[in-house]
C-alpha cells in the first residue's frame, strides 16, 4: 500500500488515516512466519510543528509449532508502531522512515516492523512441558517413567 505524503509534508496540521491489508501473496515471501490470516493494518500520519508521525497497528494470526512439544497451535498478536517520517536524509540512520519520492510503501515498512517484533521461541503455553528427551512422550499430556 503507496501512501502519498506531498500535502502531509506541506501543511502542518494535516493529517491522513489509513487502513488496508497485506495479502497472503506478500507474506508467503517471510520466511520462518506461517501467517494464518492477512496483516491488518490501520493508522495515521500526521503533521505536528512540522514534524510527520506515523502510527499504526498491524494485526494478524500466526500458527506455531511449539519449541518444547512440538503441537501446533494459533495465537493473535497486535502491535502498535510509531516512526518519524523524513522526505530525505544524508547517510544512513535507522531511526527515521524515509519517504521514496513524497510517499512510502506501508506494506514494506510494516513488515520490516513486525519482523523484528516477533518472537523467537514460540510455547503453545507458558508452563509447557515439553517431550521426554528419552520415549519422547508429551509430558503435557501423560507422566512416563524414564527420568525417575
Amino acid at each position: 500500500m503507496k501512501i502519498n505524503l506531498k500535502q502531509i509534508f506541506s501543511i502542518v496540521g494535516e493529517s491522513k488515516s489509513f487502513e488496508g491489508e497485506i495479502d497472503s501473496d506478500e507474506l508467503g515471501h517471510v520466511k520462518g512466519h506461517d501467517f494464518s490470516t492477512p496483516v491488518r493494518l490501520s493508522g495515521r500520519i500526521f503533521n505536528r510543528a512540522g514534524v510527520v508521525y506515523l502510527e499504526y497497528t498491524a494485526a494478524f494470526q500466526l500458527r506455531h509449532s511449539c519449541d518444547r512439544c512440538l503441537k501446533e497451535f494459533l495465537r493473535d498478536y497486535e502491535y502498535s508502531f510509531d516512526h518519524i517520517v523524513v522526505p530525505s536524509i544524508n547517510g544512513d540512520n535507522d531511526d527515521y522512515v524515509v519517504a521514496d519520492g513524497e510517499s512510502i510503501e506501508m506494506n514494506e515498512i510494516a513488515l520490516t516492523d513486525l519482523l523484528l517484533q516477533l518472537p523467537t521461541k514460540s510455547l503453545c503455553k507458558d508452563d509447557c512441558k515439553g517431550l521426554c528427551m528419552v520415549c519422547g512422550c508429551d509430558l503435557n499430556e501423560s507422566q512416563c517413567d524414564c527420568l525417575n
